[in-house]
């Protein structure tokens, strides 16, 4: 691959995006992708892609260096290692923390008449969570399966907004619950990202554009449960 244009041109391949469809994602017209395929990405537009397809800018600008951010290499801080919060999870002693499922519909919350989620308050403690600042709702999309499956169980720790990459939030876009990955690029840039990228793809929002949209970000995804279903059987001969 010669240049940056031909890297792209791999990238929406696998990811099986054609250029008309990624031309329509980032608002420009299918003759601007494929000046890009010829002349290679614009300068100002480098940061934007390479966040987009999580790969590096040098690489998509040169491809020199590793493709993707490896996160083995990332410096973490040293710390004593907490008890394991899913084990704790599990856990059938101690007191339970009976938190409200609570449903996102005309633009507030509303609690579930008699529906109780279980979360033991031994977990809550090693996560360093108060009970008060957990919010409990289904995941309200398809965007996240098969990872997360649409009507899954959450639990949201409304006291943590700070964005750390690769973390899964819960956010507000204008009167809609949405459930992402977040990461923050160049400038701020708010970056969105499903597990089904296929049909998903990754969306990003400027401070201009988060404030002009009121986009904001409810709580971090410190818990989540479903039940498939459908057992197999149940399918079986037809």
């Amino acid at each position: 691959m010669n240049n940056s244009g031909d890297r792209l041109k791999a990238l929406l391949q696998e990811c099986d995006l054609t250029p008309s469809d990624f031309a329509a994602q980032r608002d420009v017209s299918p003759q601007h992708i494929n000046n890009w395929f010829k002349r290679g990405v614009p300068v100002a537009r480098l940061e934007e892609i390479a966040d987009l397809f999580c790969v590096h800018r040098r690489w998509l600008k040169s491809g020199e260096g590793p493709k993707h951010p490896d996160p083995i290499l990332r410096p973490r801080p040293v710390t004593p290692t907490p008890p394991q919060p899913a084990s704790l999870l599990l856990t059938s002693n101690g007191v339970q923390v009976q938190c409200p499922l609570q449903h996102w519909q005309h633009g507030e919350f509303m609690v579930v008449e008699e529906c109780r989620v279980s979360v033991p308050q031994q977990a809550l403690e090693a996560l360093g969570i108060f009970p008060r600042d957990v919010l409990c709702l289904a995941m309200p999309a398809d965007n996240m399966a098969p990872v997360i499956p649409r009507d899954s169980i959450l639990a949201i720790d409304r006291s943590c907004t700070q964005v750390v990459e690769g973390e899964t939030y819960a956010l507000l876009h204008g009167d809609q619950l949405r459930i992402h990955c977040l990461s923050l690029g160049h400038k701020d840039v708010l970056s969105l990202h499903s597990h089904d990228r296929l049909h998903h793809p990754s969306e990003r929002y400027s401070p201009s554009q988060r404030q002009a949209q009121d986009l904001r970000i409810l709580g971090w995804v410190f818990w989540y449960t479903h039940l498939r279903p459908q057992h197999p059987r149940h399918s079986e001969g037809s």
